[in-house]
């Protein structure tokens, strides 16, 4: 693939990133070369799914949502050991996962907080505090439904989920600022406008 084709299939985000997250960042930082500027590494989803372990039905469904958020197929966790304490047996299912690296990665954060994010119920912003001091995010959603791709007729059950974008930096100032960059609303903060994807001619 040559590289004018590569830039013109590149999702909006990642171009942003590459045309102007990076510069910003190494302006603020002071970093001395591109190497040094912090990226997202990958995007994890994540749901418990409680009492779907039992129920075959509502952990497929889990499974289809997860899929058509992401984009991609998710998969269910299972328990590697039995807990008695907690009624779990080695081989339950105790979640669905998805794993999101590149392109898809790209596409599902700008989606996210483009389209699903602003259709949170009274929505303030972001929590700041969801750092976890190695320069990650983890966003709780409260209810999947607000993401365009879920048809609400066909939900069999609301649930929630987290979101774990992983970045390259350990520091969480810099985690803050790369995601401030990439157009996440945080709380007290002016969303950074993303550019539109130019139309193909």
């Amino acid at each position: 693939m040559t590289e004018a084709v590569e830039k013109t299939m590149q999702p909006r985000l990642l171009k942003h990133y590459r045309e102007r997250v990076r510069s910003k960042l190494m302006e603020e930082f002071g970093f001395a070369n591109l190497h040094e500027v912090p990226y997202v590494q990958k995007v994890v989803v994540n749901v418990g799914v409680g009492e779907a372990s039992r129920n075959q039905k509502l952990l497929d469904s889990i499974v289809e949502e997860v899929t058509a958020i992401t984009g991609q197929r998710a998969v269910v966790t299972r328990a590697r050991k039995s807990i008695a304490g907690f009624s779990l047996r080695e081989g339950m299912p105790v979640g669905v996962t998805v794993t999101l690296r590149r392109a898809r990665m790209y596409e599902f954060l700008d989606r996210l907080v483009s389209a699903t994010i602003p259709r949170i119920r009274d929505f303030r912003g972001i929590p700041t505090r969801s750092f976890d001091g190695r320069g990650n995010y983890t966003l709780g959603i409260k209810e999947q439904i607000i993401f365009p791709e879920i048809e609400y007729d066909e939900v069999e059950q609301v649930h929630g989920m987290d979101v774990t974008i992983v970045t390259s930096t350990d520091k969480d100032d810099e985690g803050y600022a790369l995601l401030r960059e990439l157009g996440f609303p945080f709380r007290g903060e002016t969303p950074v406008a993303i550019e539109p994807q130019a139309k193909a001619s």
